[in-house]
């Protein structure tokens, strides 16, 4: 049981609510889709934030990098074609693909982050969400 602190407008005020520690076997298979398609493609360190009872715009954050361009835009496609094919599902918003700098692919119930190595050190977003339960992630999935 993992607890944790909402934030509030007013720090003196909180309220903690216990969260169970989610497994990966638990998690929804468009979820592991997408992670899949990134290792696939040769992504670097995916990790998968759980954001259920911290955040209200989704569910899970998918945090991973790749070592180029053309290999960000890669594990894109790759999320965008699979799930497509096999959810008829395609992103609700799609940014930052020209550049891959930072792609970001929101799929309503999560939202996938694709970096390149600097801008992930930069942005840091595991750290934003350090309030969030990383999800350990079996060797293949």
């Amino acid at each position: 049981m993992v607890k944790l602190r909402e934030k509030s407008l007013n720090p003196s005020i909180g309220v903690e609510k216990k969260v169970t520690e989610l497994l990966f076997e638990e998690v929804d298979e468009r979820v592991k889709l997408a992670l899949r398609c990134a290792t696939e493609k040769k992504a670097i360190d995916p990790i998968l934030l759980n954001l259920r009872g911290i955040a209200d715009f989704t569910d899970f954050f998918i945090i991973t990098s790749g070592t180029n361009q053309r290999q960000v835009q890669a594990i894109a496609d790759e999320i965008e074609e699979k799930m497509k094919k096999e959810y008829d599902e395609s992103p609700i918003s799609f940014e930052g693909y020209q550049s891959a700098e930072w792609i970001l692919m929101d799929y309503g119930d999560f939202i996938v982050h694709i970096f390149d190595q600097e801008a992930r050190e930069f942005y840091d977003l595991e750290r934003l969400w350090r309030d969030a339960q990383k999800v350990n992630l079996p060797e293949s999935f």
